[in-house]
């Protein structure tokens, strides 16, 4: 049964949040930059036709960007939620664990070290006595 790659894994999910956040703090930075040289120009008087009628539709330019960029992020969270509601196939059993064998095991472990350690000390002594 072909399984689904985790969303942790998706290359399109991660692609769709990088791409949201790009373009909302883009459309953010656009949007304050604007209006603080529209404010600004206003304020002390030196505003030209171009910073303000201009700076107008780039500042409107910033704000969609800045709303699709939310969008983005929340079409995101979404696919994450509806991803989690995903059936999980059941964890199929090979054959169960005998906990009593497995920690003889391992009590055993290390004196089975020892008694190789010392099969391997006798072999080479033995070679070196044959030299």
């Amino acid at each position: 049964m072909p399984t689904r790659p985790r969303l942790v894994r998706s290359i399109p999910f991660w692609a769709l949040v990088a791409a949201s956040v790009a373009t909302a703090l883009s459309g953010a930075a656009l949007l304050v930059d604007k209006l603080g040289v529209m404010t600004t120009t206003l304020t002390d008087g030196t505003a030209t036709g171009v910073e303000v009628y201009v700076g107008q539709s780039v500042a409107v330019l910033g704000a969609i960007l800045l709303g699709v960029g939310i969008v983005g992020v929340l079409i995101s969270l979404a696919v994450a939620a509806a991803a989690s509601l995903r059936p999980v196939p059941p964890v199929e059993i090979v054959e169960p664990i005998d906990w009593e064998t497995e920690s003889i095991a391992e009590a055993d472990a290390p004196a089975d070290a020892d008694a190789s350690a010392q099969a391997v000390e006798a072999d080479a002594a033995e070679l070196s006595t044959t030299r």
